[in-house]
């Protein structure tokens, strides 16, 4: 697959509006899934107090696929993420009209129990954040709050193994998280996650901060990983995006700065032959 970013001129906001006029219907550029459903948004917009962040957002993330956000710095993607296991919760004034389901279930519900989803539902952040803590501390951490049961030892060796870095770290499992190179850190958070055995993992641009080595060192967990879990990456990475994702969707932002979904598919559809003039733009490096 080849992906031409080379830097074009912008072709202003007036062939933004002008393409948008050309393009299909939104239904018609959002592509079926093959398999079972595990989160779907029905009509999702949000709101940071009186600022709408994103405009009536509908589509379905896949099971034990990658599904890579894509699309403009601005555009929603991070805010659409942590819709996902309720994080924009802590952020006073924030609300959501529409529907975003787990497995059939609206997790907005009156009485869900946020702790759970985010259990269910990981996080892993764009700079690695181990706890200031030895590396065992920093795994066994999660399994203790959630009151799971087991031998630590046990949940500890397998996070690391799931997370390829048993054998960079079994020889130090009570030395600081902290001493760990940036990629290893990295690895070392998504490992956290595994512990307390969610379903979903997502993962907010997780090689910005890394050098082109960790970078695909973590590309290749996440293939691993995607026989397992579902993970939901944002990446402003387009290579990354095409190497690593089975769905893409591409968002960009409205004229009152609220995300919206351009389209979505699978990624070698969408990078091939995109039903939106917009998405062919972004691409190949015309706007973004």
């Amino acid at each position: 697959m080849v992906i031409d970013v080379t830097n074009r001129p912008d072709h202003g906001l007036a062939d933004r509006i002008a393409a948008h006029a050309e393009t299909p219907p939104l239904h018609e550029r959002i592509a079926d899934i093959a398999g079972p459903v595990v989160i779907e948004m029905d009509g999702l917009s949000a709101y940071y107090g009186g600022f709408r962040a994103l405009h009536d957002v509908s589509f379905r993330i896949p099971e034990r696929k990658i599904t890579a956000l894509i699309g403009p710095s601005g555009c929603g993607k991070s805010t659409l993420l942590r819709c996902m296991n309720r994080m924009n919760d802590l952020v006073h004034g924030f609300r959501i009209d529409g529907s975003m389901r787990y497995r059939g279930q609206d997790l907005y519900a009156k009485g869900v129990d946020v702790v759970e989803v985010r259990r269910r539902i990981g996080m892993v952040f764009q700079k690695p954040n181990p706890f200031p803590k030895s590396i065992i501390d920093n795994i066994a951490f999660g399994p203790r709050v959630n009151g799971i049961k087991g031998n630590t030892m046990e949940i500890v060796e397998r996070s690391l193994r799931a997370a390829a870095l048993w054998d960079d770290v079994k020889d130090k499992l009570h030395q600081s998280g902290l001493a760990l190179s940036g990629g290893q850190q990295q690895r070392l958070c998504i490992a956290r996650a595994l512990a307390v055995q969610p379903d979903v993992i997502l993962m907010d641009e997780p090689c910005s901060a890394l050098d082109p080595i960790a970078t695909l060192k973590i590309e290749d967990l996440m293939r691993e990983l995607a026989e397992q879990y579902t993970i939901v990456i944002v990446t402003h990475n387009m290579q990354q995006a095409a190497r690593v994702a089975d769905y893409t969707a591409f968002m960009m932002m409205r004229p009152d700065r609220a995300g919206e979904l351009v389209e979505f598919g699978d990624t070698d559809t969408l990078f091939t032959t995109p039903r939106d003039r917009r998405t062919e733009d972004y691409i190949t490096g015309r706007f973004g």
